[in-house]
């Protein structure tokens, strides 16, 4: 992690920020857990064209397995065929993935009751 931008003070200030704002982990959250978030992530990563020091609704606050469980399904890969960046359902059966087509987005099964 010791690359542009996550070395400057204006990252670090912007981490702090989100972890003020969700300490806990906002996947763990909607999977019924209580994790410590420990690591912030950008939703859009840099390299897929995500600005480095975007809003903080731009950002996550994750623990460190969802952070890894994104960066290697998804943002390696620059996306996977599904566009989900993290598998599986809440318990009331909707997606866990706040970015999800189902919320709202393009590809929805929203309209048909369908989620997971």
């Amino acid at each position: 992690m010791a690359r542009w931008p996550y070395i400057t003070s204006k990252w670090k200030k912007l981490r702090l920020v989100k972890l003020g704002q969700n300490p806990i982990c906002e996947i763990c959250e909607r999977r019924g857990m209580t994790v410590e978030a420990n690591t912030v992530d950008h939703i859009k990563p840099i390299s897929q064209g995500g600005a480095a020091y975007p809003e903080l609704s731009g950002l996550m606050a994750l623990c460190a397995r969802c952070h890894n469980e994104k960066t290697a399904g998804f943002d390696r890969t620059h996306g996977n065929s599904t566009g989900r960046r993290f598998k599986g359902c809440d318990a009331e059966g909707e997606p866990i993935d706040p970015s999800d087509g189902w919320w709202g987005g393009g590809g929805s099964d929203h309209e048909s009751g369908s989620s997971c």
